[in-house]
């Protein structure tokens, strides 16, 4: 058996791409500045025109997980970044848009096999999500560390995964075969 565990080392060939959401930049663009801080101190060029991340703005937080879907889906990522704040209003938009965004975002990561990182803040109130993105700490710092820590883990499995199923294959196919000759139903030598 083995142990898997992503570090935070050796990132210069990892390539990352941050979906943020426009609405609410006043607390979006805090948590791009965050995810950056956090990039650029274990090693990642943050520069746009650089070659590691790339920036991709949409309307709001309910377009993120369809950009992130197909940017995972080009292969030219180890992770995405998926930045937004959704705030809390007097109406139940907020229940719709942030269950939905979530479930998307889950649902990107699942279908295409890249770390899709839930970067979405859900806040009660301006105050709150200011809060979680820089009066008190910033979240982006966090997100951008599950994506280095992610990207570097899906990088040690993948040869592992492709390993054990390559090995492990002849052996399926095999048993698979044996398992339907021996479930065949007996022919009946009967004529009805």
């Amino acid at each position: 058996m083995a142990v898997f565990e992503g570090t935070f080392a050796q990132t210069e060939p990892l390539r990352f791409a941050l979906v943020i959401g426009r609405f609410n930049d006043l607390v979006t663009t805090k948590l791009v500045e965050g995810c950056q801080d956090c990039l650029k101190r274990h090693g990642i060029d943050t520069n746009p025109h650089g070659s590691q991340v790339d920036y991709v703005w949409v309307p709001g937080s309910f377009e993120v997980p369809l950009v992130a879907r197909q940017l995972a889906l080009s292969g030219s990522y180890d992770a995405i970044i998926c930045l937004g704040a959704v705030i809390k209003g007097q109406t139940p938009h907020f229940d719709y848009v942030s269950a939905e965004v979530a479930k998307g975002i889950a649902a990107a990561a699942f279908q295409t096999g890249v770390p899709v990182i839930f970067g979405v803040l859900t806040a009660d109130t301006m105050q709150q999500a200011l809060e979680r993105a820089g009066i008190k700490s910033n979240h982006g710092w966090d997100y951008a560390m599950n994506a280095l820590e992610m990207a570097s883990l899906m990088r040690q499995l993948r040869p592992s995964m492709q390993q054990q199923y390559s090995s492990n294959s002849g052996a399926l196919h095999g048993s698979l075969k044996s398992a339907t000759l021996n479930n065949l139903p007996a022919q009946s030598e009967e004529k009805a």
